[in-house]
């Protein structure tokens, strides 16, 4: 493992800047799905099942990036999948029909599934070693980048073509890699403590309640991932179909959620160590559930925007969480399960609400978000001295 302070400190740089270049090159993506969407001239529903594509590779690939970490380690499979991120984020403007934009997005979320699980798995470790509840701070770039991304994206929307946007994000994307990748390669893999072995002669007993805890971590994170899918794909279409807002206001939306989970995140290392989890992801569930229920049903562009960013505050420290116990417990194997799930419902939500916005409406289909973030909070209640405990 990373021998000083200093190597700890590179190695958490190193995981940061990945965490942020996700969070850049998705929110690039999803501000620009509005013109994807008139350019292949999808409907509501079309879209949804063109990005379910996102979701199928992503599910599939977390659990085989799972065993690739634990053969060739986190940093390496990290790398690889930034890489291939990058390149496949420049396919959609080159489709013109749901069923090629599909294909493209497949690929594209088999990326976001990789490098979701790999630096997840570095920083569970990096987190167990420093002893120290940091995990919402990766997310946090993860959100910085988000933000920025969306932001850069609702400044050149008028201006550039989806082509151009794109591709210039590839050339940014794979800059950050080449010299986040040279230092993440070089940092030696975090070596937290060996987990405690089975005791009271009854192992397979553990094994089943530890994969129980895993999968209820991993049923939190996907009740408020799906609010974040939500945001990302549909918030910016919300603004500018249902409250007539112009396109960069309309991407501002998903700015103003991300910049207020940054800021959750930010703070969520004290938040944690003050409060404790299960007070933390109480109070965050039934933030959202307020904050989106303002978002969706607001009569007007700037109400409809502070909603959105109340309820980035809510959801911003309940899927580290998450995440972070999963991975203690369970390792990459724990990770891969509980961001199967986590992300699965971040990337299946989109095409949810694309199909209930069909059938009632989009406000109406949004408000799905705060039905979820109210089923987090119930499960961390019911399970709070085994699920999330402190």
């Amino acid at each position: 493992m990373p021998g000083t302070r200093d190597d700890l400190t590179r190695l958490r740089i190193a995981l940061t800047a990945f965490f942020a270049l996700d969070g850049f090159v998705f929110a690039g993506w999803v501000v620009r799905i509005p013109a994807i969407k008139e350019q292949t001239g999808a409907s509501a529903s079309a879209l949804g099942l063109a990005l379910l594509g996102v979701s199928a590779g992503a599910v599939v690939t977390m659990t085989l990036t799972g065993r690739l970490v634990r053969r060739y380690g986190s940093h390496p499979v990290t790398v690889a999948c930034a890489v291939l991120l990058c390149l496949s984020i420049a396919l959609p403007p080159l489709t013109h029909s749901a069923l090629a934009l599909g294909a493209v997005l497949l690929v594209f979320g088999s990326a976001y599934g990789g490098i979701n699980v790999a630096f997840n798995s570095a920083a569970v470790d990096l987190v167990a070693v420093l002893g120290r509840p940091i995990m919402p701070s990766f997310h946090a770039a993860f959100s910085l980048g988000g933000m920025v991304g969306a932001g850069l994206g609702g400044l050149v929307a008028g201006s550039l073509s989806p082509t151009r946007h794109l591709l210039a994000l590839t050339m940014t994307g794979l800059l950050v890699t080449l010299f986040a990748g040279r230092a993440l390669l070089r940092c030696e893999p975090a070596a937290p403590p060996e987990r405690a072995p089975a005791q009271d002669g009854a192992p397979h007993h553990r094994d089943r309640r530890t994969r129980r805890l895993v999968v209820t971590f991993g049923l939190i994170a996907l009740c408020t991932a799906y609010g974040e899918g939500a945001m990302a794909d549909w918030g910016a279409l919300h603004l500018e179909q249902d409250l007539d807002a112009s396109p960069g206001l309309a991407a501002a939306g998903y700015s103003c959620f991300a910049l207020a989970m940054t800021v959750g995140r930010l703070t969520g290392t004290t938040l944690l160590e003050r409060l404790g989890r299960t007070a933390t992801v109480v109070a965050g569930g039934t933030t959202a559930v307020a904050g989106m229920l303002l978002g969706s049903l607001a009569p007007s562009v700037w109400v409809a925007l502070f909603g959105f960013a109340i309820t980035g505050l809510g959801l911003a420290n309940i899927f580290p969480v998450a995440i972070e116990r999963a991975g203690a417990l369970g390792g990459p194997s724990g990770v891969a399960t509980a961001s199967t799930l986590g992300y699965g419902g971040m990337l299946l939500g989109p095409p949810a609400i694309g199909f209930m916005a069909d059938w009632l409406s989009l406000p109406a289909a949004l408000t799905s978000v705060a039905v979820l973030a109210a089923v987090a909070v119930l499960v961390a209640i019911a399970t709070r001295r085994a699920a999330v405990p402190g």
